[in-house]
């Protein structure tokens, strides 16, 4: 038997969809609100190993929304963002958390002019290519491949909602 994973995002419409930079998501939240989410890249480096594959690189933004339509859309810009930009993979897709809505082409004003990330286990920052950088750039995210569930907890820690306790 499959254990169940609980988290404080809500399954929405699990999706094989490919993504595309420029998707525009929502997450669902405990209380029946959504969170909007945009797709930045395809193509990012969350790892210096060799050959591994590239992240999808996200940004959260911080409005709430009662609907999970673009009609109440706010304005997706890097200095509305709920959490530093995010590297994951499709997982949170096709098991359903995050629910592609349209794709918005990306503009300019719309992306951080350059993203960083610490690695915590090197003490180093790197930007999403895997170019080390000299210093922090904010806002700083992890260097890693992050899942739906430290997803969850990082939506869950910014909105002050109590995380999900981890199956032991």
């Amino acid at each position: 038997m499959a254990d169940v994973v609980t988290t404080n995002i809500q399954i929405l419409k699990p999706s094989r969809k490919q993504v595309q930079p420029g998707d525009v998501f929502a997450v669902g939240l405990p209380d029946e609100s959504f969170l909007l989410g945009r797709v930045v890249s395809t193509n990012a480096q969350w790892t210096l190993a060799v050959g591994a594959d590239p992240a999808i690189l996200i940004y959260l933004y911080r409005e709430q929304s009662s609907t999970k339509t673009l009609a109440e859309r706010p304005a997706m810009r890097p200095d509305r963002l709920l959490v530093s930009p995010i590297m994951t993979n499709r997982l949170p897709w096709t098991r359903g958390y995050f629910e592609t809505l349209a794709n918005v082409p990306l503009e300019v004003g719309d992306v951080l002019p350059r993203h960083c990330f610490l690695s915590a286990s090197r003490g180093r920052y790197f930007d999403d290519a895997g170019n080390e950088l000299a210093g922090a750039i904010e806002p700083v995210g992890d260097y890693a491949l992050h899942s739906f569930r430290t997803i969850d907890d990082q939506i869950s820690d910014a909105l002050g909602i109590p995380r999900v306790p981890e199956d032991d």
